[in-house]
Formats: C-alpha cells, structure tokens, sequence
C-alpha cells in the first residue's frame, strides 16, 4: 500500500471543509474587521479569500487535535520563523490575545524561537508584536477618550 493509499493513523481525522464554520471561527479570531480585510482580498483575487476561509479556518482549525491556544503558539512561531509575513504574523498576534494569550506569553514564543530560527527573525517577531501591542493600548486609550467624552457631555 502507498503512503497516498494508507488509512491514517486512529488519531488521526479528515479536516472538515465547513465554510459557515469558518467564517464563525475568523469572526471570533478576527473581529469585526475581517469581513473588510476578505472584501478587498476578493476584489484582487476573486474566490481567494473564500478558500482561505473555508480550508483553513473551516478546516484545518476545526480539526480535534489542537486547542485553538495551541494552533496559535503553532501559528506564531511558524510565521515568525518564515520572517518576512509581517502582516498576517501581526494578524496572528491580535488574534492570540482575543483567545487569551497574554502579551508575556507571546513575548515569550518570540523570546524561546531565538536558538531555533535566529536572533534576527526572533527580535523581528519580538517588533511585530510589541508595535501590535502598542496598537491594541491606544485602541484602547482612544476608547475611554471617546467614552469619557460621551459621558461628560450627558452630564452637561
């Protein structure tokens, strides 16, 4: 028997190609702002972004193998070794903290790839995330401006 023909392993399960589930799985991962990001995908390179979203978030993510915490320490450490994926690394570094990884445990993927992929792709992930975390800060501090303006003019 080929290894093309060979039954997988009893771990091992058919990925899924769940379209709907995909598109839930990026809305939670992504935000409110992945519908935009794919929008402008798709007037580039038309049915692109339905295939990203329906094979890998519908389907490899949904695979039973990996919690999700774990397919992102995978995530950043693979586009922080691949360097020159700013974007979708920064992308991979927001999408950690909506799950819960904390800026120090994302430091640290970064911190513990040196010896394996570089001083330099390390301290290249290290800028990524630490101008992805300063965005997410004044996301914020803009937030509570914009609140406390809303609250002092109910008051007036």
């Amino acid at each position: 028997m080929s290894p093309a023909t060979a039954p997988a392993g009893p771990d091992l399960t058919p990925a899924p190609l769940d379209r709907a589930a995909g598109h839930a799985l990026l809305a939670d991962l992504a935000g409110p702002g992945a519908a935009a990001t794919l929008g402008g995908l798709d007037a580039l390179a038309p049915g692109f972004p339905d295939w990203i979203v329906t094979s890998l978030f519908g389907g490899t993510y949904q695979r039973p193998g990996l919690a999700l915490r774990d397919r992102q320490i995978a995530n950043l450490a693979a586009l922080t070794a691949l360097g020159g994926v700013e974007p979708q690394l920064a992308d991979h570094v927001r999408y950690s903290r909506r799950i819960g990884l904390t800026e120090a445990e994302i430091t640290e993927v970064m911190v513990h790839l040196a010896p394996y992929v570089g001083l330099p792709k390390a301290l290249a992930g290290l800028r990524v995330a630490t101008a992805t975390f300063a965005e997410s800060t004044e996301s914020a501090k803009a937030a509570e401006s914009a609140a406390g303006t809303v609250t002092e003019e109910a008051g007036a």
